[in-house]
């Protein structure tokens, strides 16, 4: 494992864990928005897919770890469920029955979202932090 393999995964999962709060302030800013950009339909709420980063599986489970450089983002997904139908007849964008379709986002998953996002964020700062200054105790050793 080298110097700055430490400091190269915790920056790969600050990149990740930022986009993971986008994505999740782009799922709560369009909480209420019936139709999307094209006109066609609610909004869909979107995930963030991460996977490992690296050259994959080793022989073993030490050249597994020597292989792993962090995580990155695999892509951003529609999430599948069903958007949610209330009625309220005086939308514009009401049915012929008086039913809106509206975004599948919930205020609260996105808010647990977020608060988690926000603190694998935090760890991955503390854990570049330690690795910062074990660095920095280790060059102090070798004067």
């Amino acid at each position: 494992m080298g110097l700055f393999d430490a400091l190269d995964a915790s920056g790969s999962a600050l990149s990740a864990e930022r986009v993971r709060m986008d994505v999740t302030a782009e799922n709560l800013a369009n909480a209420q928005s019936t139709r999307t950009a094209n006109g066609q339909g609610p909004y869909r709420r979107k995930e963030v897919v991460m996977q490992e980063a690296g050259a994959g599986v080793g022989s073993s489970f030490a050249d597994s770890l020597q292989a792993a450089r962090g995580v990155k983002v695999a892509g951003i997904v529609q999430d599948p469920t069903p958007s949610r139908r209330v009625y309220d007849p005086g939308h514009p964008d009401a049915d012929a029955n008086g039913y809106v379709r509206m975004p599948n986002v919930n205020p609260v998953t996105e808010m647990v979202d977020l608060i988690s996002s926000s603190r694998a964020y935090e760890a991955d700062v503390t854990a570049m932090q330690a690795a910062k200054s074990m660095f920095s105790k280790t060059l102090d050793l070798l004067r």
